[in-house]
């Protein structure tokens, strides 16, 4: 069974719906938790599921390459073989992403190629998407390249935007579809039902 890193930086919604699933139907090993911080939720929720987790802020390195380098060495060292950017709000080193090629994969909600890349991130996204008039949302798991946002796109769900939607409101209904796209995508890529070419990424079935 493959093994899983998740990163996150906040409340850990995103990597509990992964824990949820994996707990019912095992797909992978969550072998790590990377932490951006102390203190957030989803160090709690690593906590409760009794899976390892360590905490990693680039202020207390020289560099963010540095960092990097160090969450490298503690991902070979647990043999993890795939990373699950589940609300993880640091860029990630050039070098690390080439550490793990076609391996890495983000969650980010928006349809995208709209509302993403640098800056577009939690509420800042559905606040642009209302601003903008758009009638469509949603989310997009996709793998994770050397910028923001724009590796090759593993699935998307569509979330009707509603008259009167606040950021608030459409965030919440977006983070249910999160839930549950999430946990699929984890579970296609550690059990080798994702066949990437190019852009074009194939479920196989």
């Amino acid at each position: 069974m493959k093994r899983i890193a998740v990163f996150a930086s906040g409340s850990g919604s995103d990597f509990q719906s992964v824990i949820d699933e994996n707990e019912r139907r095992p797909f992978c090993e969550i072998a790590l938790l990377v932490a951006s911080k102390e203190g957030i939720g989803a160090i709690e929720r690593a906590k409760r599921h009794g899976i390892d987790y360590i905490v990693r802020n680039k202020k207390d390195y020289p560099s963010v390459g540095a960092m990097f380098e160090d969450i490298t060495a503690q991902l070979r060292a647990r043999r993890v073989d795939y990373v699950v950017l589940a609300g993880y709000l640091s860029m990630l080193s050039e070098n690390f992403v080439r550490a793990f090629p076609d391996r890495i994969i983000n969650i980010h909600p928006s349809l995208i190629p709209s509302f993403c890349g640098k800056g577009n991130y939690g509420i800042n996204v559905h606040r642009a998407a209302i601003e903008y008039g758009v009638k469509i949302s949603g989310l997009t798991v996709h793998f994770v390249d050397e910028q923001y946002d724009t590796g090759a796109i593993i699935l998307q769900r569509a979330v009707e935007v509603k008259d009167g939607d606040t950021p608030e409101s459409l965030q919440a209904r977006i983070l249910e579809e999160e839930h549950r796209a999430l946990p699929e995508a984890v579970r296609l890529l550690a059990t080798g039902r994702l066949k990437k070419e190019g852009r074009k990424v194939t479920i196989i079935e």
